[in-house]
Parts: C-alpha cells; structure tokens; sequence
C-alpha cells in the first residue's frame, strides 16, 4: 500500500494567497507547498487507487505527484477544502463510487452521503455509496472504515485503510478535536502511519477565542478552540494510538517560520510505503 499525501495544508494553504508573513514567505522561497488536505493511497496488488477527501487542489496535486487517477473517492465531511475538488472528475473520469457516511448531521439535516449525491447530482461520473461508520467496507481491494471524530458543529470522520492480505494500516484522524470518542480511538489505535490534524502549536490558543481546551496534566492545550488538535495534541494522540509513524497534517501558516518545517510536520509530495 502506497501513501501520497497530496495535500497537507489547512483551508487556505500554504503560502496563503495574499499573505507575506515569514512563513508564507520561507514556503515560497523554499519551494515548499501545503495545498488543501488530500492523500491517496495505492493498492499495488490490484492496481487500483483510493483518494482520501477531494481537494480544491486536485488538478495542480494529480499534475504535481506521479500518482494514478483514483478509482474510488472517500469524503470526511462536507467542508469546502475536503469535498469541492470532486468537481474535477468531470471529463477525467467515466465512473467514480465516492464512500460517505450514512449518518444524518443534526445540523445540515441531511448525511455527508446526502450532500454529496445532492451538490455533484449534475455529474452522471459521481457515484455516491452511503457508507456505515465504524463497518469496513472492501474498497478497490482494501478495507476503508469511516471514524467519527469530533469537529463541532458539524459531523466528521477519520479514516482507516487496511490491506486484508499484508496487515498494513493507515490511520487518518481527519479534522476533529482531541476529544475523540473511545470506540474510534480503538480503531484507530496502531497504524503503521498516523495522519494527525495539527492545525497550530499549543501556544498559539492564546490567540483563539475560545482559547484551547483537553488540556494536558501540564496544562498544555491538545485543542485548538473547539475543532482542532494543536501540535502538541496530535502527538500526545499518536502516542496513545502507538502509532508506528506519525505525520502532522492539516498544518496552518500560522506556525513561527523556525517551527514551520520542522519535523513531523508533513508537507505535499511524501510518499510512504505501508507493508
């Protein structure tokens, strides 16, 4: 199983258009690019692939990674940076099962399924298939299971990809709190690769609204406001999840230039190999 994250950044990416603080600039300097969240995930046995949310991004990420077209989709959540690439099928593609929960978000009144069959009803190649959470599903030869996390007000889900005949596991918490509930920190728990939202480090709450919250035993913030694990949250997560190897997604230029690029923060272009 091959993992590609195609994108790494938070809704605005990095460098943010418009935006010259020290790290929007050290990106660009560096050629460095955190484009909106995608990954996609090889299935060498059978040659198929999986694409893990639908980014903006989706035609510079296809044309900047040697990475295949995908043969099926999973959408997280309904929220712009996740879902409105799924545009680009359009011409690309003759058919595309797109896997999204089943479940009715009591504030759209409708599931992420739902959603999706309704904003992309004009493209005949967007196949929705309403998916269970927490129930596998064989998805282009691997086992796909939807995670609810938390990321209030709306309803959200991780992801965990496993191949049936090697035992290798990609975890993706997707966007969501510290405050996962047990049942999905279960089925998370042990991957080979953990791919943690990370928005911002810790120190950065004092600058949020609602300030952070689950703090740690040292009073440090694990949650970013109400929706977003801080840098420090995301570790302490990968560390209860055992998680073999962990890369920070989901990352915000609003990290300090020096801390920006540093280790395990994750930018566009990596590539793993899951055995």
């Amino acid at each position: 199983m091959r993992v590609t994250l195609l994108g790494t950044g938070d809704t605005t990416g990095t460098p943010t258009v418009g935006c010259a603080c020290d790290t929007c600039e050290t990106a660009r300097e560096r050629g460095i690019e955190r484009s909106r969240f995608s990954v996609h995930v090889a299935n060498d046995r059978t040659g198929e692939s999986v694409l893990l949310d639908c980014s903006p991004d989706f035609r510079r990420q296809f044309l900047d990674n040697d990475v295949s077209l995908p043969d099926a989709a999973v959408v997280s959540h309904v929220h712009f940076d996740h879902l409105d690439g799924l545009g680009n099928v359009y011409r690309l593609l003759d058919d595309l099962p797109v896997y999204a929960a089943d479940e009715t978000d009591p504030v759209t009144g409708e599931s992420v399924a739902e959603t999706v069959a309704s904003k992309y009803d004009y493209l005949d190649q967007v196949r929705v298939e309403a998916t269970t959470p927490l129930e596998p599903t064989r998805v282009c030869g691997l086992d796909v299971t939807l995670v609810p996390v938390d990321h209030p007000p709306m309803i959200c889900y991780g992801v965990v990809v496993e191949d049936p005949e090697t035992g290798a596991k990609l975890s993706v918490t997707g966007d969501t709190s510290y405050g996962l509930p047990a049942e999905s920190r279960d089925v998370l728990a042990d991957p080979d690769l953990l791919l943690a939202d990370a928005i911002v480090p810790a120190d950065l709450c004092d600058h949020h609204p609602a300030g952070g919250s689950h703090h740690a035993p040292d009073g440090t913030p694990r949650t970013f406001g109400t929706k977003h694990m801080t840098r420090e949250g995301a570790l302490d997560l990968a560390d209860e999840l055992d998680a073999a190897e962990t890369r920070l997604v989901h990352v915000a230029h609003y990290y300090p230039a020096q801390e920006a690029f540093a280790e395990p923060l994750a930018v566009d272009g990596e590539t793993y190999e899951l055995r």
